[in-house]
């Protein structure tokens, strides 16, 4: 036997020797004297080919939010999709001594430097910076009125948010989640 009963005896458990003994055994593929060869051992799933049901994959997984500000900068991602991506994807900002976002003031209007990445953070404030991480959801119900953020200051693909834009980021999030 080779895994299954081939005398047609399924229903007597136990009496055939090779089953292991063990009680209940009806003798199911795989649960012969060999099956024990292969318990454990990972199987490939069949290849799907001609009158076979192909196997369901997950969903792609959306972009990395660095991927994002690439394609919101070279036109091939709309601002709806950017914030929906900006929302859910973690944003690692530089901090100070106390808790809260630095700010630039040197600029026409005063906005909070954010990274996509901390490669991108470390490449900007250097190695032993401290930062937070946080989403860009919780960015956007954090950070003061009047402010604006700029995404990868030191990158190839740097955005910059003012605080009009920060305030129509959030009257589309509000939108979208109380309709």
């Amino acid at each position: 036997m080779y895994g299954y009963d081939q005398t047609g005896n399924a229903g007597h458990a136990g009496q055939h020797a090779g089953h292991g003994g063990h009680p209940g055994h009806t003798g199911h593929p795989g649960h012969g004297a060999h099956a024990g060869q292969h318990y454990g051992q990972h199987q490939p799933p069949p290849q799907a080919g001609y009158g076979q049901q192909q196997p369901l994959y997950p969903e792609p997984s959306p972009p990395s939010l660095a991927e994002a500000v690439r394609a919101f900068t070279t036109g091939a991602m709309t601002p709806e999709d950017f914030q929906a991506v900006f929302a859910t994807s973690k944003v690692y900002c530089p901090r100070g001594d106390t808790p809260g976002f630095l700010a630039l003031h040197n600029t026409q209007q005063p906005v909070i430097p954010m990274f996509t990445t901390l490669k991108e953070l470390r490449a900007y404030a250097g190695k032993e910076s401290k930062y937070f991480v946080i989403t860009g959801a919780e960015v956007l119900d954090l950070l003061p009125s009047g402010y604006g953020f700029v995404l990868d200051m030191e990158g190839d693909h740097r955005i910059v948010f003012d605080a009009k834009a920060v305030e129509e980021m959030v009257d589309f999030a509000m939108r979208r989640m109380y309709g």
